[in-house]
């Protein structure tokens, strides 16, 4: 049985439940290659994804050589262009990601998803992957002034879904997500498969890791009755 005040889960997007890393990795490249550049290699660009867009524009320059040869507003527009077509193209939904989901709400969760992505390019991606009939509330890298690793993001997200933080938990896959959970004061559940890497995912230090998102409800019923013991 589940607590009244409404038990919720806040769910991170890129390299958690959509790897988005090739949809990214051609919008980057096709931004280099109209910069006269040569395009980056699928890890390069999956190395400089989960702090928002600016961050991986830039990153992507200097990788490229051309962080002082160019405009950077203009660089980032060139992508935002790009990635508008790629976004969801290429890329999956990680296996376990849709039934783990709804699996969840079936068991009386709430989920939101919060994400350093801007509202409109994460609330297509979950639009086209059919992910969005899951999630109550959607949280972006724009939606407040400061994203993740700020704690806001998470905070606002339990306000809007109505819970308390002491019974919500934060899924990621990145040092990003543990620093912005642990700021906000939540758990949070690591996933293996994402962006840091099976050996890098393990470094960090989360409350638990998780192979599939199937796991979740046994996971979470499992430390509500623990807690609820205590």
């Amino acid at each position: 049985m589940l607590s009244a005040s409404r038990p919720a889960v806040l769910i991170d997007l890129d390299g958690t439940m959509v790897d988005t890393a090739p949809d990214l990795a051609a919008a980057v490249g096709r931004m280099l290659e109209d910069l006269g550049a040569a395009p980056l290699p699928l890890d390069a660009v999956t190395g400089f994804i989960g702090k928002g867009v600016a961050n991986l524009v830039r990153r992507s320059l200097e990788a490229a050589g051309l962080g002082e040869r160019c405009e950077f507003e203009e660089a980032q527009r060139v992508f935002e262009r790009h990635y508008a077509d790629t976004n969801g193209r290429i890329g999956r939904v990680f296996p376990g990601v849709a039934a783990g989901l709804r699996a969840l709400r079936e068991s009386g969760y709430r989920c939101a998803c919060v994400t350093n992505k801007p509202q409109a390019l994460a609330a297509a991606l979950l639009t086209r992957t059919g992910l969005a009939r899951y999630l109550e509330v959607l949280v972006a890298g724009d939606t407040l002034a400061s994203m993740k690793p700020s704690p806001e993001p998470l905070r606002h997200a339990c306000r809007l879904l109505d819970s308390e933080p002491a019974h919500c938990v934060v899924v990621g896959d990145s040092p990003v997500d543990v620093a912005a959970a642990r700021a906000a004061g939540l758990p949070v559940f690591i996933v293996s498969y994402g962006y840091a890497g099976q050996d890098g995912a393990h470094a960090l230090h989360c409350d638990a890791f998780i192979d599939s998102f199937e796991a979740l409800p046994a996971m979470l019923a499992q430390r509500w009755r623990l807690a609820d013991s205590k």
